[in-house]
């Protein structure tokens, strides 16, 4: 178990290089065992803080370590002393929540049904001078109601957990889920989810296969092990993937593969967490991804993939959540990676239904699941992983193009040129 000052250090690293706080801005906390907050310092450069610069606030309030507290402290231990089940606290400005605190609103979590399961509901802290008494009272009255995340007017957000790790994927998920919200109103109009339809998807998760006993793993296995880990990290790290969602796997040989495990943050997933899946079952005592079923049937069915990366980012979500065509008839080159890349109803990557499995294929490598996921296929994984690359960067193109005016796709013939250049 890592020691608090090196948790904070690991993961307010990961948010100021996401671009989700400033140098100056934010601040984490860990309360530890007996009772000791552990706290980011006050005016000491986020992008390079220490595991010497993290504050210690002692149970009975004495200060150790070379800074100040963050001047947030106050609602750190209001929170803390509100909800004892919660080990974790962080507060940051992502920008897209910011948004949100700035208009006065919470974002609907109901568009993305692991949004609504991960974050639960949303508090609301009106405004109060920051650093103070009266803004910790503030908060820590909204996370006396049960709530874990609270959008704090004209200010931010603030987010708790069992611990920090719980806490940076409701962050993560929360900060998504506006983004994915922000993008799809410069587009068209957000579809919800009831939440019937929500529970729906949690109830129609297929059983855990049978597990077997694995062997010694082989070199090429390994190597897979390895490759997988390094395109989720790097997944992570450029914002198309979050901690609480994303699955990857890799074709080993026959219908065997590797797959990512379920209940892990993805930033935190190394080669011996990957799960082999034989014959249909499982290696023993490893849960795979949720969405493995998927992952088996594609593999089945279309000798020619070979890897599938499961995954949500906000651009193309902006697109989920709207039903609006991504069409990547805009720009050549999207087109020759990724080809017309469909809309499929939320449902349909359920297991008793099969236009996913009826629709993917080597001339439609990628699929948009409504209010839920992009999927994209592929041979090698780098190849795979640079189409998520490419569908992500033109969906971000084409959203942020329609404030320009009206976006022109490339007609019939074009697209024929294209074809008989590069794909016949």
């Amino acid at each position: 178990m890592m020691h608090p000052r090196d948790q904070i250090v690991m993961v307010i690293d990961r948010i100021y290089k996401r671009g989700m706080t400033t140098t100056s801005g934010g601040n984490i906390s860990v309360i530890d065992e007996n009772g000791d907050i552990w706290i980011t310092p006050s005016g000491v450069d986020k992008g390079n803080l220490k595991p010497r610069d993290i504050m210690r606030v002692k149970r009975d309030g004495t200060i150790v370590g070379p800074h100040k507290p963050s001047s947030e402290y106050p609602f750190h231990r209001a929170i803390f002393e509100m909800r004892p089940d919660l080990k974790a606290v962080i507060h940051a400005h992502p920008p897209a929540l910011v948004s949100f605190s700035i208009a006065r609103t919470i974002p609907d979590t109901n568009v993305i049904p692991q949004a609504k399961y991960v974050c639960g509901p949303i508090g609301y802290a009106p405004y109060a001078l920051p650093g103070s008494e009266e803004l910790g009272e503030v908060i820590g009255k909204e996370f006396a109601k049960g709530f874990k995340a609270v959008i704090m007017e004209n200010h931010g957000t603030v987010l708790g957990g069992s611990d920090l790790s719980d806490a940076f994927q409701r962050f993560e998920t929360l900060e998504l889920c506006a983004r994915t919200i922000i993008n799809a109103k410069t587009i068209g109009q957000c579809r919800r989810l009831s939440d019937e339809q929500i529970d729906a998807f949690e109830d129609q998760i297929p059983r855990l296969q049978p597990e077997f006993e694995c062997e010694m793993h082989s070199s090429k296995e390994r190597e897979i092990r390895t490759e997988i880990t390094k395109i989720v990290r790097r997944a992570c790290q450029q914002g198309m993937m979050i901690s609480s969602y994303g699955t990857v796997s890799r074709r080993l040989k026959g219908n065997d593969f590797l797959i990512t495990p379920t209940n892990k943050s993805r930033w935190d997933i190394f080669p011996e967490d990957i799960v082999l899946i034989k014959d249909g079952k499982r290696e023993k005592g490893k849960l795979p991804s949720r969405a493995t079923w998927l992952h088996q049937e594609l593999y089945r069915k279309n000798p020619e993939i070979n890897s599938i990366i499961l995954t949500q980012s906000p651009y193309l979500m902006a697109y989920g959540v709207t039903g609006e065509k991504f069409d990547v008839r805009t720009i050549p080159e999207s087109w020759i990676f990724l080809q017309d890349v469909p809309n499929m109803p939320f449902g349909s990557h359920f297991k008793d239904r099969n236009e996913i499995l009826d629709t993917i294929d080597k001339d439609t490598p990628v699929v948009i699941v409504e209010n839920d996921s992009v999927v994209v296929t592929g041979d090698k994984l780098l190849q795979t992983f640079d189409r998520l690359e490419v569908a992500e960067f033109s969906a971000k193109s084409l959203v942020l193009g329609h404030s320009i005016g009206d976006l022109i796709p490339i007609g019939a013939d074009e697209i024929e040129d294209l074809r008989k250049k590069f794909l016949s």
